[in-house]
C-alpha cells in the first residue's frame, strides 16, 4: 500500500505556514475587494494561497485554489492539489472566528491525504488513506448519532441568513449556524457536531478537504442527489452536499429531498 506520510507532513507544514500568516492578519484592517461573483477576498487570502503553493507544488502535480486561475492542465495529472486558502472569508472579515485553509491532495480523482486548520479555534484536523484522522494529533473520529431527534446539524450561516432553512426550522434538531464549509466538514468528521448538509452548489476547494476527514472517519458524504463526490473535474461545482454518519445519513438525505 502506498505510504503518504512524506505528503501529509507537507500539508501539516502548509497549514502552519497558513495558521501564521492568518492569525497575524486576523482582527486587523484589511481592504476587501470583491470577485465578479461578488464574493470577497482580501491579501489574507492571496498571501496564503502563495505560501502554501511554494510548500506542497511539485513538477507534474496540478493545482486547483480559489485564489489561482485554473490551468486545466491540472485534468491530465494524477495528482492534484485542492486548496482553499481561507475559506469563511466573510467571517474572517467580520472576526467570527470559523474560518480556515483547507488543503487536499487528489488522486485520480480521489482524495488521498488532506487537512484543514482552524487557527481561530487552535485545531488542526489531518489524515491521510494510511494514517487516520486527527484532531491536534489526537484520534478522533465521526458521531454515532443516529437519529434526526436531539441531532447537531451545522448550516451556512449565509444560507440561513437567506432564510434558506426556515422549512427546517420545527424540525427535531438543533440547527447551528456556522461559517466556513471546510471547518463544519471538520467538525463533523472528529464528532463535534452529527452533520451538516448544503442547499446550494459547492466549489471543489471549498470541500476536498472536509469530504475526505469525514468519509476517513467513518461517515459519508454525498451530493444533494445522493450521489458520491469525486475531484478534479472541468467543472468545480458540486450540487450541494450532506455529510453525516452512515446512520444519520439516510434520514437526512430523505428529509432534504422531501424539502426541494
Amino acid at each position: 500500500m502506498i505510504q503518504y506520510n512524506q505528503q501529509l507532513t507537507k500539508i501539516k507544514k502548509a497549514l502552519l505556514s497558513a495558521n501564521k500568516i492568518l492569525q497575524r492578519l486576523f482582527s486587523t484592517s484589511l481592504s476587501v475587494e470583491h470577485k465578479q461573483n461578488g464574493d470577497p477576498v482580501t491579501v489574507a487570502d492571496r498571501e496564503v494561497n502563495e505560501a502554501i503553493k511554494k510548500i506542497l507544488l511539485e513538477n507534474n502535480e496540478g493545482w486547483l485554489s480559489e485564489e489561482t486561475v485554473d490551468d486545466l492542465s491540472r485534468l491530465n495529472k494524477h495528482r492534484v492539489w485542492i486548496v482553499d486558502p481561507l475559506d469563511g472569508t466573510r467571517e474572517f472579515i467580520q472576526g467570527i472566528p470559523e474560518w480556515c485553509a483547507s488543503v487536499a491532495l487528489v488522486e485520480q480523482g480521489q482524495p488521498v491525504a488532506g487537512g484543514i486548520c482552524a487557527p481561530a479555534k487552535q485545531q488542526i484536523f489531518l489524515g491521510s488513506k494510511t494514517l487516520d484522522i486527527t484532531l491536534n494529533e489526537k484520534p478522533v473520529k465521526i458521531s454515532n448519532h443516529k437519529t434526526l431527534l436531539g441531532a447537531k446539524i451545522l448550516a451556512s450561516r449565509s444560507e440561513v441568513k437567506r432564510g434558506e432553512w426556515q422549512k427546517f426550522n420545527n424540525e427535531s434538531f438543533t440547527i447551528i449556524p456556522t461559517g466556513s464549509v471546510a471547518y463544519k466538514l471538520a467538525q463533523v468528521a472528529a464528532g463535534e457536531a452529527d452533520a451538516t448538509f448544503s442547499l446550494v452548489p459547492k466549489n471543489e476547494w471549498d470541500i476536498a478537504a472536509g469530504v475526505f476527514l469525514v468519509e476517513l472517519a467513518g461517515g459519508k458524504v454525498t451530493d444533494l442527489a445522493g450521489k458520491p463526490l469525486t475531484f478534479n473535474h472541468h467543472s468545480t461545482l458540486t450540487n450541494g452536499i450532506i455529510a453525516a454518519n452512515p446512520g444519520l445519513w439516510e434520514e437526512i438525505y430523505k428529509l432534504v429531498r422531501s424539502k426541494l
